[in-house]
């Protein structure tokens, strides 16, 4: 039955207009300072938060006494 009937053929698609050119945003020397601010903002309250993690989890003692044991491989 597949001899006897074409497939049916898609339509041509239209052509695509062109692109139309966005226009240059004018910024201010005010904005320019405000946004810098902000970034400069953003920064310091990032760094902030990264001093407040503690990476080890055991007192200086403690972490000393693991390294004193010996590993597998019999090195110090």
């Amino acid at each position: 039955m597949g001899s006897i009937f074409s497939p049916p053929k898609m339509p041509q698609l239209p052509p695509m207009p062109a692109p139309v050119a966005a226009p240059e945003a004018e910024v201010s020397s005010e904005d320019v300072e405000r946004i810098a601010q902000e970034r400069a903002a953003v920064e310091r309250k990032r760094r902030g938060r990264k001093s407040t993690i503690l990476t080890g989890s055991l007192t200086p003692e403690a972490e000393a006494a693991i390294k004193a044991e010996k590993t597998l491989l019999g090195s110090d």
